[in-house]
């Protein structure tokens, strides 16, 4: 009996760490709400030091907790022994079928200071080079990405499930990004003379140095893509901390730029954990730091990064509405908010996630939304007419199943979906909800996967309302035949970093792009991209 229940008190006090863990963050489905598990494992830290009768008492007490953290038992200690035996390795695994692509050695402290200290000197070099230089070897990324776009889509679909045709325009988009910086970063980054009293004065702007990039995996090309080149146009060197889910994608960035005539630890990527990249940023070489991540993840680096006064672009989740007012054109707002809630699998930062739709048109757009939603199919990344792929890791589709099971019990309705299904891989379909209100797990959180909130909105003040009714803030749409109304809501009523009216919002690397409160703040792409990690000197001549 007592080795059974400190067993089960064992697996239950990793579950309850879980959260707190970064490793078992990245690995392990959440069991529980944040605020419970902090709760419960402050209890435990007492229970564990008890007599045996407390601990019995306590389990009587939570026998629900305590035999679904011991269901995972198993799980937890086979997880446990491959992060801390096995510390000193990443491994990628293929969200299609479950089995190892490959493992590859992290970098050791040793070689990750020797990595900084030459690419301390190497950033130097390079931001002397002429923006003409700059701008020729970008010249040869974008040749080279066309050249190569079969092979690094497929390796997208293997490491993170993208189906190939997104991949395929990835590779494309980073193209394009690539060209666009090479047409505008010397204008963008000229001197602008302002008149004074003095002799001359003007604005001119510096590189900073060496950023880190913390990138996420669900667009492994792209948001390295956005963020490194305009950092690495500006003359600024950058040590890219991707996720470890995509290391493949992450090294093959590196020596394509390699390839392309970048100089040598000019942009290299780290083979490191997130903790261990968050300890870099207090080293004094490391200039600035740009985050695409959750929300969660993004409070502890710019914590770690206000201690030691370092510049953050921050690009977090978000909880983007759609709205949809009676006005709209129905056909062409259910095929729109479709798209924009299956793309990348429904993986994406900017996807769809609540849809409200005014009372007159709801059960027109629900159908329509529906129909247009089951067209999409779900199977094989590497298959070419595969819309929706599998979730990037089994936690991942734990932690969405988690959310929508959480939201039906506070009351809202499962219209389609919402079965994980048998067989290997890590597969969730393409989930509708209705009835999702505010206190509601689905429309008050990130949903990160192909489920859709559909809530019905009696007026179009009350549909306005429950789009700004959020701690996100990254995009919005709106649907009317009304322009004019529909551009004054975009500009001032909406809330959120981008506004689309009758579309599906976008990056556009001609665009800035970036949220408001819990979505982050700063700008990437555009002129305003290129200048974050830039001082904006001033300079005087009297």
């Amino acid at each position: 009996m007592f080795e059974t229940t400190e067993t089960v008190f064992t697996a239950f006090f990793l579950s309850a760490l879980a959260p707190i863990s970064s490793t078992f963050r990245e690995k392990l489905p959440h069991l529980y709400k944040p605020k419970e598990i902090i709760r419960i494992a402050a209890i435990i830290e007492n229970i564990l030091d008890s007599s045996i009768f407390v601990k019995i008492i306590f389990i009587i007490l939570h026998y629900k907790i305590i035999a679904n953290a011991k269901r995972n038992y198993n799980k937890y200690i086979k997880l446990l022994k491959e992060n801390f035996m096995s510390s000193n390795k990443i491994t990628t695994v293929n969200p299609h079928n479950g089995e190892v692509i490959k493992e590859y050695s992290k970098h050791s402290p040793n070689e990750i200071e020797r990595i900084i200290s030459t690419t301390t000197k190497r950033q130097i070099e390079w931001a002397r080079r002429p923006f003409s230089a700059r701008a020729e070897m970008f010249l040869a990324v974008a040749d080279l990405l066309i050249k190569r776009k079969g092979e690094y889509a497929k390796l997208m679909a293997e490491e993170m499930g993208k189906p190939i045709s997104q991949g395929l325009a990835e590779i494309e988009k980073c193209a394009k990004v690539c060209k666009y910086y090479v047409e505008n970063s010397e204008r963008f980054l000229s001197d602008k003379h302002i008149e004074t009293e003095a002799k001359k004065s003007y604005v001119t702007y510096n590189p900073l140095g060496i950023i880190l990039g913390i990138m996420p995996w669900n667009f492994p090309f792209w948001q390295v893509f956005r963020f490194a080149v305009p950092t690495l146009m500006a003359g600024n060197a950058v040590l890219l901390k991707h996720s470890s889910n995509v290391m493949g994608c992450s090294l093959a960035i590196e020596y394509l730029l390699l390839d392309a005539g970048l100089p040598e630890n000019v942009l290299t990527s780290l083979v490191i954990s997130g903790n261990e990249a968050e300890e870099l940023i207090g080293n004094i070489n490391i200039a600035a730091v740009s985050l695409t991540g959750s929300t969660e993840v993004g409070r502890r680096v710019t914590a770690v990064a206000g201690k030691y006064m370092k510049k953050c672009v921050m690009e977090l989740g978000g909880s983007d509405p759609y709205m949809v007012l009676k006005d709209a054109n129905i056909d062409k707002a259910a095929k729109i908010c479709a798209a924009a809630r299956l793309v990348n699998s429904g993986q994406s930062c900017i996807a769809a996630k609540r849809f409200i739709v005014e009372a007159d048109v709801y059960e027109e757009f629900l159908e329509k939304f529906t129909r247009e939603i089951q067209s999409y199919k779900m199977g094989n990344p590497l298959e070419k007419d595969t819309d929706i792929g599998p979730q990037a890791r089994a936690d991942l589709r734990e932690e969405l199943h988690s959310l929508v099971a959480r939201t039906l019990d506070f009351g809202a309705k499962l219209h389609l979906g919402g079965e994980i299904p048998e067989g290997p891989g890590f597969y969730y379909p393409a989930t509708i909800i209705t009835g999702a209100m505010p206190g509601m797990p689905i429309f008050d959180q990130e949903t990160f996967g192909p489920v859709a909130a559909v809530t019905r909105a009696e007026r179009e003040d009350l549909a306005i309302s429950l789009c700004n009714f959020t701690n996100f803030g990254l995009g919005a749409a709106v649907f009317t035949e009304d322009l004019e109304k529909a551009e004054y809501l975009a500009k001032n009523v909406l809330n959120a970093g981008t506004v689309y009216v009758n579309g599906q919002v976008k990056s556009d690397p001609r665009l800035p792009f970036g949220g408001i409160k819990e979505s982050g703040y700063g700008r990437e792409l555009s002129e305003e991209g290129i200048k974050e990690f830039v001082n904006i000197k001033t300079v005087v001549v009297e």
